[in-house]
């Protein structure tokens, strides 16, 4: 099937402008999945630095075949989820890096394979694990959890209204039989809403839900905060961090990193002279964040809730 990466020439134009760049840079794919960003990097880049991606998909390790194939000293994958970006560095002896890319979405073979049950378009078993070789699935999660826990993921990692309503009534189902399959559990989401409720949105009832189990089962929210942070703390001067999001959960949280780090002094005003020392540690280069056009989302109507952000790190004087 064909992959069709998100906002690819603005996230690439915005590494690539990096003046810095040469043959002894490092530029970062953390989310590898189609390997469309990565390839594009390395087909552009005339300076003929390396790229290293990492992905915990097993499914990737394939994919990443004929990158290496075509760019044998320049690309290199690593097995893993970008939390672990430090550790993974090290493993490739790498200290700096010129370039950090996050692409937090769903690749498109994830989608399309029903095996992995994160689609509830599609029957398959409910796992939704980004690595389906670690982890507890979520079948787990829905057969095992009480109402409490199972309404908290719903509506702090889905912000599904309906969150207590639908956990009572997983619940209720499971005593008779276990929730196994997507279908099983959107079917009963969907048979909870009325008519005149569904027809007021495009979006299926479950979407929330099952937006909520996958954030939960994979830790994800909890992974960007720490590659964010690693990131920062590897990027050179100059050296962007650009990040694709695609709900509210992640954009605020990228958003909220991003303003912080751009922060310098937090003295209160009534001081007259900074006491706190504190500078910026990057310039933001996106604004409000930027999103695709629309002929993008025409072409790929998965790319229509994407937000773009990214920054700069500037040189801290001493």
């Amino acid at each position: 099937m064909e992959h069709i990466p998100v906002l690819l020439r603005e996230s690439v134009e915005l590494l690539l402008a990096n003046p810095r760049l040469s043959s002894a840079s490092v530029l970062v794919d953390a989310t590898f999945g189609g390997g469309g960003h990565s390839r594009r990097l390395l087909e552009e880049g005339l300076c003929n630095f390396k790229v290293v991606a990492l992905d915990q998909d097993p499914a990737a390790r394939n994919r990443a075949l004929s990158l290496e194939s075509e760019f044998p000293s320049r690309f290199r994958l690593l097995a893993g989820n970008y939390a672990e970006l430090a550790r993974l560095l090290a493993v490739a002896g790498v200290v700096k890096i010129d370039g950090l890319l996050l692409d937090i979405g769903l690749s498109s073979f994830q989608l399309a394979e029903s095996q992995r049950g994160f689609s509830f378009q599609s029957e398959g078993p409910l796992d939704m694990r980004m690595n389906p070789e670690c982890g507890e699935p979520a079948s787990g999660i829905v057969n095992r959890a009480d109402i409490t826990t199972l309404t908290r993921i719903f509506r702090e990692y889905g912000e599904e209204p309906y969150a207590r309503e639908i956990a009572r009534r997983i619940v209720e189902y499971r005593a008779r039989q276990p929730l196994c399959t997507t279908r099983d559990l959107a079917g009963l989401i969907e048979a909870m809403v009325p008519d005149h409720k569904r027809s007021r949105t495009r979006r299926h009832p479950a979407t929330r839900v099952f937006q909520a189990l996958r954030i939960f089962v994979n830790d994800e929210l909890s992974a960007l905060k720490q590659v964010l942070v690693a990131g920062l703390e590897r990027l050179n001067p100059g050296g962007r961090l650009v990040v694709i999001s695609y709900h509210s959960l992640e954009d605020r949280l990228v958003k909220q990193s991003f303003r912080v780090a751009a922060r310098g002094c937090v003295c209160p005003p009534r001081i007259p002279v900074c006491v706190c020392g504190r500078k910026p540690r990057v310039r933001i280069l996106t604004g409000r964040g930027w999103r695709p056009d629309a002929a993008e989302i025409e072409r790929n109507p998965r790319s229509r809730s994407a937000v773009l952000r990214a920054v700069e790190v500037v040189k801290q004087e001493d």
